[in-house]
């Protein structure tokens, strides 16, 4: 799964340089991570604990699922015919099974070469969603048919079995039936052992209309009329390999699509919306390189004789990587070649290739450690998908690409159809590398964070000494705890001779360690961490620090490294090590920088200082830095493209203008307002990278006219892209009464349920008083708000993005009192780290927003010479 419109991560952003990094950056290792650890306390009382999670009685599991399914398109309602070949391991007298918002009609089982036993007895669990059957004499050990009818709701709440709304190219609305399941929601499709370490076959048919498209995992191997009814067919689909539950899916509705087969020669569709086939040819021509790619890279052919991707109009995540049959976001997957920006672009290429890569790693191999169905939602957060792509790729550069490749193979091999744990993964590696992995992996994947290691250096004639410390970076600032936890860390040293190449490699296997690199003169620098590619902190001395900043200067030092630099300094800042101006001074450094990457993170950075600052009355003085900050990229830049640009200078225009924009930069504010103008009346559309800054400026410092036109553009938008576009903007409006009519909007029919989350977010994130609008708003409106999604995963993104921006210490007491009364179980430990975080916020506020605002005031009186 991939969580739509996440704030860029580091990890993402370092996808963009330099060369590519491991596909296993995509494995998930979230599925076997420890959840419910934190990476930092701050004295707030942990949530109360919920009654022990049981999994279900081993005593019968599934061999192979036949499931007929018949949706009925207009009543929301399907009834279901499910025969499960079934395995008595152990005699008794029930069988639990997971169940969720599902009627059984009648259940039976027959023993093989035996009598049907008629179950006497439903009882339903509805809290566990499981459902026990009772049968009036003991099921012996053997094989047998387990049967079962019921009926179910397609439910409107984006899981399980539901309907998403669509609108024909006639203007009819209408619904198709579709499915997800990951992580514990295809029991509300039928009645199953629904945990991903119980894995079965399945032939799956469906009852249809017979002018609607249906698709399954598998491919159709017989189509004939439906003897019940002649508007409707039965499609019957093949046999799938031993899979989870999770990864079944169906759909029912009217697509066009796009077709090619791949060099390996497996079919390869994209589904699109009537219409819109055209919108499929880049995903299409992603899939078909990338799974190549992949079964060159890992040595094991993709399995199935298929694979679709479709795009679906209500979906809650950005993508699914159901076996053979991939859903998606329409904006996660459609491309207009016209009105599609480059970052959209950039989107659909990654989730593509992040789903593809799931076909081996979560599909064919299966990582298992899933608790109560609450919480597993939750574990597809920053922590699991950030810290697992970084440190997959640290070990990749450790390891090497050849031995990786090697063991990457020994595991799919080893454990295809089967389901593996993570030590199994460091079995594989060890064994092809020699290295000592499963010890050095253990040391990131069973105890929480990651370290900082403390630099500084002395010349000893031609040499220098370097000596080494680590220690548990906290964001609450110096580790307090008794016995602070080691790491065994790759370490990787460069310096100015040649900053591309590693002068020595190391594993820092212990507290402290001293280094000498022979033959480095005293006006070379020294930097740790070559390529960004390791998962630690890095704090040099001052002297170290200032060696390296004229390398940020005249760019010798390489993209990534200079990004990674100003990474370390701002989280060092954040957590009290350093002081928040040292993070500014070197800022300015960067006045030089070409690089759309490096300008992304020091972006990012300079927006939650903005956010911070927004809380004092210098937030003037802020703007004004970044103005200072981003003006010479933006000259350099221009407005329009220029000869020989590439996708990044696109992504880096678009940035810079709505950077410059929304800081109220006269001539970008002037130029904006312009061409908007023109845009609106026709005279010159906007080219589709220039909309979203263009849109936020004008917004940012526009009326109630502004505003009207804008939600005018988004109704005539016949691209969910546009509508995306329009809608994560509308929040910079400044104006209490506009900001309320935004959040209003947020809950209309305009607005797509998934979509909700981006426009209250956008408010949160637009201004002070936005903030706290869009937090009585959600209070004012929780209860239907947590109905939309029934507590899953975009409930935590909702939290997350409407308070994470406060700064009062108050606040994170408001927060947890909020929750304490309106629980929302699948997002505690959202609600627990969003009230860490405006603790921490708090605390940087009261460290440095007095020496920030003088350096500020003392710059403004003599500004500085670049």
């Amino acid at each position: 799964m991939w969580l739509a419109a996440a704030a860029p991560s580091l990890a993402r952003r370092l996808l963009f340089l330099g060369p590519p990094p491991p596909p296993l950056l995509l494995l998930l290792l979230s599925r076997s991570s420890r959840r419910r650890r934190r990476l930092h306390s701050l004295g707030l009382a942990a949530m109360p604990e919920k009654r022990p999670f049981e999994r279900l009685p081993a005593d019968v599991s599934p061999i192979n699922y036949s499931l007929c399914l018949k949706p009925d398109l207009l009543d929301f309602t399907f009834e279901g015919k499910l025969e499960a070949a079934a395995q008595v391991r152990q005699a008794t007298n029930q069988i639990v099974m997971n169940c969720a918002d599902i009627d059984i009609i009648t259940a039976s089982y027959a023993p093989e070469g035996d009598e049907e036993i008629h179950a006497t007895g439903f009882n339903y669990q509805n809290e566990d969603e499981k459902v026990t059957l009772s049968f009036p004499s003991t099921l012996q050990t053997g094989t047998g048919t387990l049967k079962i009818d019921f009926v179910g709701e397609l439910n409107d709440k984006m899981k399980g079995f539901y309907r998403s709304k669509y609108t024909t190219p006639s203007g009819e609305v209408r619904y198709a039936a579709v499915t997800q399941f990951e992580a514990t929601d295809a029991r509300r499709a039928f009645p199953c052992w629904d945990e991903p370490a119980i894995k079965a076959t399945f032939d799956i048919s469906l009852v249809v209309p017979k002018d609607r498209v249906a698709l399954s995992n598998m491919n159709v191997i017989d189509r004939k009329p439906y003897p019940d009814d002649e508007n409707l067919v039965e499609v019957k689909f093949a046999r799938t390999p031993v899979m989870s539950t999770y990864l079944v899916a169906f759909v029912v509705g009217e697509y066009d699509f796009v077709e090619t087969r791949s060099k390996d020669g497996v079919c390869v569709r994209v589904y699109t919306p009537v219409g819109k086939a055209e919108q499929g040819k880049f995903a299409l021509e992603v899939a078909a390189k990338t799974l190549p790619f992949y079964k060159d890279y890992f040595n094991v052919p993709y399995p199935l004789p298929k694979i679709d991707l479709i795009a679906i109009a209500d979906f809650a995540a950005g993508a699914m990587e159901n076996w053979g049959l991939v859903t998606y976001r329409e904006t996660a997957l459609l491309i207009d070649p016209k009105n599609s920006c480059s970052s959209s672009r950039q989107w659909v290429a990654l989730v593509v290739g992040h789903e593809l890569a799931h076909q081996w790693f979560g599909n064919l191999v299966t990582m298992v450690s899933v608790g109560h169905p609450s919480e597993v939602d939750e574990i597809f957060d920053a922590i699991s998908y950030s810290k697992g792509a970084s440190v997959i790729r640290m070990l990749h550069d450790y390891i090497g690409d050849k031995d990786f490749k090697k063991g990457m193979n020994m595991y799919l091999t080893k454990f295809q159809e089967k389901n593996a744990a993570t030590e199994d993964l460091w079995e594989s590696l060890e064994n092809a590398s020699g290295k000592p992995i499963a010890a050095v992996m253990n040391t990131w994947t069973k105890q929480m964070g990651f370290p900082l290691i403390y630099v500084e250096a002395e010349q000893v004639e031609d040499d220098r000494l370097l000596k080494l410390s680590q220690k548990k970076f906290c964001a609450s600032g110096s580790y307090v705890g008794e016995d602070c936890p080691q790491w065994m860390v790759p370490i990787t040293i460069s310096t100015s001779e040649d900053p591309n190449q590693a002068k020595l490699k190391i594993l820092m296997d212990k507290p402290e360690m001293n280094v000498v690199l022979k033959n480095v003169k005293p006006d070379q620098w020294v930097k740790l961490n070559l390529g960004t590619v390791g998962f630690y902190r890095t704090q040099y001395s001052s002297a170290m620090l200032e060696s390296l900043l004229p390398g940020i200067r005249d760019l010798s030092l390489p993209p990534v490294d200079r990004l990674g630099l100003q990474n370390d300094l701002f989280s060092l800042a954040r957590a009290g090590i350093i002081s928040t101006v040292e993070v500014l001074k070197v800022m300015e450094a960067f006045v030089n920088e070409p690089n759309y990457t490096v300008w992304s993170d020091l972006s990012c950075n300079l927006g939650i200082l903005s956010t911070l600052l927004s809380h004092t009355d210098f937030y003037e003085e802020i703007q004004e830095f970044v103005k200072d900050v981003f003006s010479p990229i933006g000259e350099r830049l221009g407005w329009d493209p220029k000869p020989g640009e590439g996708h990044l200078d696109a992504l880096l225009r678009g940035l810079v203008l709505g950077k410059l924009g929304k800081a109220g930069h006269k001539a970008t504010l002037e130029e904006a307002r312009r061409r908007f103008k023109d845009h609106v009346e026709g005279k010159q559309i906007l080219s589709a990278d220039l909309r979203s800054p263009v849109y936020l400026t004008v917004l940012k410092h526009g009326d109630g006219t502004t505003l009207d036109i804008m939600l005018k553009l988004h109704k005539q938008a016949d691209m969910q892209e546009e509508k995306n576009r329009i809608e994560r903007v509308l929040g910079a409006t400044p104006l209490p009464d506009l900001i309320q009519k935004v959040l209003t909007f947020a809950l209309s029919e305009e607005v797509r349920p998934q979509d909700t989350v981006s426009v209250i977010g956008g408010v949160a994130g637009g201004s002070k008083h936005g903030r706290k609008a869009a937090w009585k708003f959600i209070k004012d409106n929780w209860e239907e708000l947590y109905n939309r999604y029934q507590g899953g995963f975009l409930i935590s993104r909702l939290i997350k993005l409407s308070v994470e921006g406060f700064a009062v210490d108050k606040m994170a007491g408001e927060v947890k009192a909020f929750f304490e009364s309106h629980p929302a179980p699948s997002a505690e430990r959202t609600i627990q780290q969003c009230c860490e975080n405006i603790l921490l916020n708090a605390a940087w506020l009261k460290r440095d927003a007095e020496s920030i605002h003088q350096y500020l005031l003392q710059r403004k009186a003599s500004p500085p010479t670049v």
